[in-house]
């Protein structure tokens, strides 16, 4: 080794972040998200604090944004399942642009029948209400969708919502 870190992905998206001034960061704790949440804890850039619900959270985030700070929800999979009447009534309504990042479950080797159900009904839900989506699933890509998504909506004060695909974030173990 030549002493260079090595780039992760959770080192491009804080650094996306920062680039794109959301300073506030929201989360449910989850175990595939602990490295950025790591991350934007260790960092007095950001303030970052755990919720409760993941509907706390976007009240938060959109709260927020109505006082001029611009910042992130992040969450699994299984939490986007409690999320449609506060997007529908909220975020989508009084065109937020609350930026959402999930990890990813319910696919991939997944063990637990409530993710799987949630994962494949994630993108039909995002897509109904008008949310536009990016999953990201590799490493080189990760930095150009993160800004651009960040970038378009706060253009178009229209809610978005990033994937973490198990194929770039190695997903949850489990055991054998």
């Amino acid at each position: 080794m030549d002493g260079t870190p090595s780039v992760t992905w959770h080192g491009i998206v804080a650094a996306t972040l920062r680039q794109n001034d959301v300073r506030l960061v929201t989360y449910v704790p989850d175990r595939v998200l602990t490295p950025l949440i790591a991350a934007v804890e260790a960092d007095p850039f950001f303030t970052a604090f755990p919720t409760t619900r993941e509907e706390e959270a976007v009240g938060i985030v959109t709260g927020a944004w109505m006082g001029g700070m611009r910042g992130i929800v992040l969450m699994q999979t299984s939490g986007f399942a409690t999320l449609p009447n506060a997007l529908a009534s909220l975020a989508c309504a009084c065109q937020i642009p609350l930026v959402m990042m999930v990890s990813e479950r319910g696919t991939l080797g997944e063990f637990n029948l409530g993710q799987a159900m949630v994962c494949r009904t994630m993108r039909p839900v995002l897509d109904a209400l008008g949310i536009e989506h990016h999953t990201i699933t590799r490493l080189d890509e990760t930095e150009f969708i993160v800004d651009r998504t960040i970038r378009q909506a706060v253009a178009t004060q229209a809610p978005a919502c990033l994937i973490l695909s198990p194929l770039l974030t190695g997903g949850k173990r489990f055991p054998a």
